[in-house]
C-alpha cells in the first residue's frame, strides 16, 4: 500500500510568507491612498462636525450615528462603481480624477467667497436667530434634525466619491483582487475614522464642562478643552479649505502635462537651494493653481445663474 507524500513545510511557509507580501502591499497602497485622500478627509471631518450646529445636545451622538449609516451606505454605491469603472472603462479614472479635483477647488473658493461676504457677526446672528426660534417653539425640531441628516449624507456621497476615485487612481494598475480590498479599506477606515473623530469633536465641550466641576487637575484640564473646543474647529475649518487647495490643484496640475512639468522643474530648482524650499515650492503652487481654477470656476458658475435668473424674469 502506497504511503500518500506529506505536503513539505517550505509550501507553508511559502504561502505564509505570500500572504504576508499581500498584506505588506495591501497596507503600503492604503497608506498611499490615505495620505492622497488627506486633504477631502480634512475637509469631511470639519464639515461633518459644522453639521451638527443647532441640533439638541442629547441628539448630536444619534445624528452622528445616522449620518455615519448613511456614509457606509454611500460608499456600498460608491466602491463596485469604482471597480465597474477600472474594470470596463479604466480610461474615464482620469477625467474622473480631473473633475474631481476641479470640484474640490470650486467648493473651496465658495467656501472662502462665503467667509469673505459674510462677517463674523452676520453668521453668528443666523445660528442665535435659529437657536432662539427653536426655543420658542417656532421650528420643529424633529424636522430640523431629519433635515440636517439628509444634508450630511448629500454632502458626504460628494465627499466619499473624491476619496474612493482618489484611491482607485493610487490603486488603478494593481490586480482586481488588491483594487477590491483597498478600496473596501480605505472606505471602513475613513468612515470609523471621519465619524468618530466627529462624535468626540462634538462632545468635547460636555466632557469640557464635566471636568471642570471636579476638582485639581480635572477642573484645569476641563476649562482647556472649554477654552480650545471652538479653536478647534476653527482649525479644522482652516485646515480643510487649504487641503482642498492642495489636493485639488495637484490633481489638475498632474492633468496637464505642461503645468505638471512646469512644477516639477520649480521643485527640482527649489531642491537646490534648500530642501524645505523643494517641498514648499510644489505644494505652494498646486495650492496657488487650486485657487485659480475654483476662482474662474466660481465665476463661470455665477454668471450663468445670474443669466438663468434674468432669463426666467423675463419669461415670468
Amino acid at each position: 500500500m502506497a504511503t500518500r507524500a506529506r505536503p513539505m513545510p517550505s509550501s507553508l511557509l511559502t504561502l505564509l510568507d505570500d500572504i504576508t507580501s499581500v498584506l505588506d502591499d495591501v497596507a503600503l497602497l492604503t497608506k498611499t491612498a490615505t495620505k492622497q485622500t488627506a486633504g477631502v478627509l480634512g475637509d469631511d471631518l470639519a464639515l461633518n462636525a459644522q453639521q451638527v450646529t443647532g441640533v439638541e445636545p442629547k441628539r448630536e451622538l444619534p445624528v452622528v450615528w445616522a449620518v455615519a449609516k448613511g456614509s457606509l451606505l454611500n460608499k456600498a454605491i460608491l466602491v463596485p462603481a469604482a471597480l465597474g469603472i477600472s474594470a470596463f472603462a479604466p480610461w474615464g479614472i482620469t477625467p474622473l480624477l480631473m473633475l474631481g479635483g476641479l470640484f474640490l477647488c470650486f467648493e473651496g473658493v465658495e467656501k472662502l467667497a462665503h467667509k469673505l461676504l459674510h462677517s463674523a457677526d452676520e453668521r453668528g446672528e443666523q445660528a442665535r436667530a435659529l437657536s432662539e426660534a427653536a426655543q420658542a417653539g417656532e421650528v420643529d425640531l424633529a424636522a430640523f434634525e431629519k433635515d440636517k441628516v439628509k444634508g450630511a449624507i448629500r454632502t458626504d456621497f460628494i465627499l466619499s466619491a473624491e476619496i474612493i476615485v482618489i484611491t482607485l487612481g493610487t490603486v488603478a494598475d494593481e490586480p482586481f483582487g488588491m483594487r477590491l480590498t483597498v478600496l473596501a479599506g480605505i472606505a471602513v477606515l475613513m468612515t470609523a475614522g471621519v465619524y468618530g473623530l466627529v462624535a468626540g469633536i462634538v462632545k468635547i465641550d460636555d466632557a469640557g464642562l464635566y471636568l471642570s466641576k471636579r476638582e485639581g487637575g480635572a477642573k484645569a484640564f476641563g476649562e482647556f478643552l472649554l477654552r480650545a473646543a471652538p479653536w478647534l474647529m476653527k482649525f479644522l475649518s482652516i485646515a480643510g479649505t487649504a487641503a482642498m487647495f492642495l489636493v485639488g490643484g495637484g490633481i489638475v496640475v498632474h492633468a496637464i502635462e505642461v503645468l505638471h512639468h512646469a512644477v516639477e522643474h520649480a521643485g527640482e530648482w527649489a531642491m537646490g537651494v534648500h530642501p524645505a524650499l523643494g517641498w514648499l515650492i510644489p505644494q505652494l503652487a498646486n495650492a496657488g493653481i487650486g485657487i485659480a481654477a475654483g476662482a474662474v470656476l466660481v465665476a463661470v458658475f455665477t454668471g450663468i445663474e445670474k443669466l438663468v435668473a434674468k432669463l426666467r424674469g423675463r419669461g415670468d
